[in-house]
């Protein structure tokens, strides 16, 4: 699992930022698409929402992979 770490004057990342942050999509306009088809999951659960607010202790699935979000 790769851990995604928030800036300290960052309470929360959203969720196209971070897919775009992680390099696992090339734009934002490709992160809505793929959140769109459902192909993005939020601790277990699929998130249709590109602006959703990941705050400490999140996961997100995509691709195989999982990323947890960690306050600095």
């Amino acid at each position: 699992m790769e851990v995604l770490i928030l800036r300290e004057k960052d309470d929360y990342i959203n969720l196209s930022q971070l897919l775009k942050a992680m390099n696992m999509v090339e734009s934002g306009a490709m992160a809505k698409e793929v959140i769109d088809e459902g192909l993005v999951k939020v601790d277990g659960e699929v998130e249709s929402r590109y602006r959703r607010k990941l705050y400490d202790g999140m996961i997100v699935e995509f691709n195989g992979e999982q990323i947890q979000v960690v306050q600095s």
